[in-house]
């Protein structure tokens, strides 16, 4: 007879409910993305933001590939005189962003209670390589 895992021994992963409907533990990382950096999480995220305080506009992906490349990123607006730019604040499961284009950003996240090592796939962590991503 097969070895069962008992629900109250059984570790959270990524389709755990409960680990999203709660209000996430906060994490705030400063960084210099004046080149690629990346951000990695200790717990999966429930959500992000990105905060840009440069005149220049930041790329924000999910991958080293993604931000360097030419599809696989969204942006963040430079600051200007209505304040910093912002992103929108995103609801995804991710235990990693990367940043290029901006000296002084801001990351901004709701963990939950996932290790970040959940996220890893075939392809590399947070779904990096994989469609999309980059």
């Amino acid at each position: 007879m097969a070895d069962f895992i008992k629900s109250y021994q059984a570790n959270v992963g990524l389709n755990h409910v409960p680990a999203y409907q709660v209000s996430g533990q906060p994490y705030v990382e400063a960084a210099n993305a004046g080149t690629a950096m990346k951000v990695s999480f200790p717990y999966v995220t429930r959500w992000f933001q990105v905060i840009n305080n440069t005149s220049s506009p930041l790329r924000v992906g999910f991958s080293q590939a993604g931000v360097e490349g030419t599809t696989n990123f969204f942006q963040v607006d430079a600051s200007g005189s209505s304040g910093a730019g912002k992103s929108e604040i995103y609801e995804l499961k991710v235990s990693e962003v990367w940043l290029s284009g901006s000296t002084q950003c801001t990351v901004v996240a709701g963990l939950t209670s996932i290790p970040a090592s959940r996220v890893a796939t075939s392809i590399g962590p947070s779904w990096s390589g994989s469609s999309g991503v980059g």
